[in-house]
């Protein structure tokens, strides 16, 4: 290179002199030395120069005709010869170039949609129904008695839970549910709205506010008749009478019909022996049990005249008035927790503990004065399911609780995110950590996915006010499905959000880390997971045998039209390849394709679980062996459940930016739920390779359009700013995120 710097007669001798210490092997120039070209340059070239600015051929060309225009450059073939060079480095010309020209680098605009909606807007919208009740809410959680401090020592933060309790109660929040007469509201809904609102504070105090109103006072509500109610929910209402519902057993866990506890009728005493035959039959993890519980609703096998006529609740006293353990009674606290140890979780063991035959919620079944026993129900599992109608309230208050705790989650992430800049073009600012894609991936799906959440939950809580579904089984599987989902969802999404908030999540003050610890439970409260997502496969595949007559001649030949319509509208070439945006942004596209995953997952069941049934494999073992198949069913039916919700909210919203906010938020739960499975739509051809790929990149592109909307979704959840952390407060930024 030396020798060829010699043979080029027309550069000056400076220069020559200047490039033959740069090209000394054994005397590199210094950084410094290689900066101080960047100087001499800047002021020398135009910098509204485009061609300067372009490559570094376009700078070199640019200098040269400042200094005369002398040398082989004159030709197009030169000048054509320096861009081929550069181009084969494989440089960064243009960078390069605008860095030595001590230029900012140009930012991509980013394409920023408008809309006429704003987060009020949103929340007046969402939260019409029983707006009051929630308002109350709010307020009462801004109350000092709920401003629970962090870090307080075990003990303490459950005194502190109790107080909290306290405030509730006398504001009437905890008796919404019962009737009239007591003090309520006659309306179960309004008291799950509550309970939903309240998740956006302390988790404790939410649990414990479910145990004694819910769960123990629920129990005698849904299960006892008159003289119980009279006897027991003001008490129960004004927190004068603090209760456990006492149902889950070491042994068994989720499986509440076959649990052990015994609860024996002494014709002689007319009295009902409650007993515990061995510790592994103890109450466990029972709320209220381990400090302030006085009664137990305990459910144990009524045992009348030696026949067992299966699970039934009975009143147990557990403490007196002064809290000391009562005659025959054995409890054990259950000990610290990972979370949630604001609430006094403890074991309970019976020996033959006698209590009035009256003691027993009979609703449903009763033991006579005659002592014999009587139900007006006299199918088993029915009974069984009735007497359980309180686990269903339960669930979707779980599922309501969740979805609430991933809003405040979010809300501070997304907030944060909009503020906290990092990184950038070298000489530029820094740019927010929410327009990086990676990160509006982690957020933005799973944001839509809660709004999703949100309507459903809410559609529930309203079924629960009709009498018409007092007796559904559909009911059940619908809030076994939503809990399941919105607990696991839960959890997911509090990580991300975690994350998006780098070392600030982690202080204990940006709340994460009570809010992880805590909502951790919600995966195993009111039923396991993976044990409520059977219960929904089951309830599928009933309503597919009752549907389909069992895959007789008839059904058989209604399934294969039906999946020949599906061939013929969806499976065809023309639609499994199409990838224009249109076709991808179109609702019945998206309610399609989820229809189909779930009934063909459904389909599939139903044949493997047949056929194992035909080979002679007893029912449990069939369904055992398809347990993952199962899972994924229930699933899938929850997502497209999910999908369907939005319909409604979007026909009925009061605006046009409101009504496409919402839109846009579904297609990206959509095409979301699709992409993450799109092994299985490619797999059963209902997507060709290039349709999923075109897919991936909608799901991008959507991600970014929700970015410019995240705030109107946030400030629509209608989260106080007392009740989130510094990072995540809207005083404490700039308005307009």
């Amino acid at each position: 290179m030396r020798h060829a710097v010699d043979e080029l007669a027309w550069l000056s001798g400076d220069t020559r002199a200047l490039l033959g210490t740069w090209l000394d092997p054994d005397a590199p120039p210094t950084p410094s030395a290689l900066h101080a070209p960047r100087g001499r340059l800047r002021g020398r070239v135009p910098v509204h120069d485009d061609e300067a600015t372009r490559s570094l051929t376009g700078l070199g060309l640019a200098l040269w005709r400042q200094t005369g225009g002398r040398g082989p450059w004159e030709s197009p073939e030169g000048q054509g010869a320096l861009r081929e060079l550069e181009a084969s480095l494989g440089l960064l010309g243009a960078e390069a170039a605008r860095g030595a020209l001590g230029l900012l680098p140009p930012l991509a605009p980013r394409a920023h949609k408008s809309t006429a909606s704003s987060g009020s807007a949103l929340r007046e919208f969402l939260d019409r129904d029983r707006r009051e009740v929630r308002d109350r809410a709010l307020e009462a959680l801004l109350a000092p008695a709920l401003r629970i401090p962090l870090g307080l020592p075990t003990h303490e933060y459950r005194a502190r839970v109790l107080e909290a309790l306290r405030y509730l109660s006398e504001q009437g929040l905890g008796s919404l549910g019962y009737p009239r007469a007591f003090g309520g509201a006659d309306d179960p809904a309004a008291a799950v709205a509550v309970f939903e609102t309240l998740a956006f504070g302390d988790l404790s105090v939410v649990v414990k506010f479910g145990v004694q109103f819910g769960l123990f006072g629920g129990s005698v509500l849904q299960l006892g008749t008159a003289r119980h109610h009279k006897a027991y929910l003001g008490s129960i209402a004004r927190l004068e009478l603090p209760g456990c519902y006492a149902m889950s057993e070491t042994g068994h866990g989720s499986n509440v019909r076959d649990v052990e506890t015994t609860a024996t009728y002494d014709a002689i005493t007319d009295q009902l022996v409650v007993h515990t035959p061995h510790d592994g039959a103890a109450k466990n993890y029972i709320g209220n049990a381990a400090e302030h519980g006085l009664l137990a609703a305990v459910f144990a096998r009524l045992i009348v005249a030696d026949e067992d006529h299966g699970v039934h609740a009975v009143l147990v006293p557990i403490r007196d008035a002064q809290r000391r353990v009562q005659p025959g009674v054995r409890i054990e606290a259950c000990g610290l927790k990972t979370g949630l140890n604001g609430v006094d979780n403890g074991r309970i063991w019976f020996d033959r503990v006698r209590v009035p035959r009256t003691n027993l919620l009979d609703r449903f079944a009763a033991i006579g004065e005659n002592g014999r026993y009587h139900s007006d129900i006299p199918n088993p599992g029915r009974r069984f399911f009735r007497m359980l109608r309180t686990l269903v309230i339960g669930r979707v208050s779980v599922a309501s609780a969740s979805v609430s705790a991933a809003k405040v989650g979010l809300t501070i992430a997304i907030r944060y995110a909009h503020r906290r800049r990092q990184f950038g073009p070298e000489g530029a600012i820094e740019v927010p950590i929410l327009d990086y894609p990676v990160l509006q991936r982690e957020l933005m799906p799973r944001l839509a996915t809660t709004v999703g959440l949100q309507l459903a939950v809410r559609t529930l809580q309203a079924r629960l006010m009709d009498p018409a579904e007092s007796d559904s089984a559909e009911l059940e599987v619908a809030a076994a499905g939503l809990k399941a989902y919105a607990s696991e969802s839960c959890v997911t999404t509090l990580q991300a959000s975690r994350e998006a908030c780098g070392g600030q999540g982690y202080l204990a003050d940006s709340r994460f880390a009570s809010l992880k610890a805590d909502t951790d439970a919600f995966t195993t409260f009111e039923g396991a997971n993976l044990v409520l997502y059977q219960l929904v496969a089951k309830g599928l595949l009933t309503r597919f045998r009752e549907e389909m007559g069992d895959l007789t001649l008839r059904g058989a030949v209604r399934y294969l039209a039906e999946r020949a319509e599906t061939a013929l509208t969806e499976l065809n070439p023309v639609v499994t390849r199409r990838t224009d945006e249109e076709h991808l942004l179109d609702a019945d596209f998206h309610h399609a394709a989820l229809a189909y995953r779930e009934a063909r997952l459904l389909r599939s069941a139903a044949l493997r679980i047949r056929a194992r049934l035909d080979e002679g494999m007893d029912s449990f073992q069939a369904v055992v062996e398809c347990q993952d198949h199962l899972i994924y069913l229930a699933k899938a039916h929850v997502e497209h459940r999910i999908l369907r919700e939005f319909d409604g909210p979007i026909a009925r919203a009061p605006t046009p930016g409101l009504s496409e906010l919402l839109r846009t938020t579904s297609a990206l739960h959509a095409l979301s739920c699709i992409e993450r499975d799109r092994g299985w739509f490619l797999e059963s051809g209902y997507l060709e390779p290039g349709k999923a790929r075109a897919i991936r990149g909608q799901v991008g592109r959507l991600c970014a359009e929700l970015r410019d909307q995240a705030h109107v979704l946030v400030d629509g959840f209608g989260i106080p700013d007392e009740l989130l952390p510094e990072i995540a407060r809207r005083e404490s930024f700039d308005s307009g995120l």
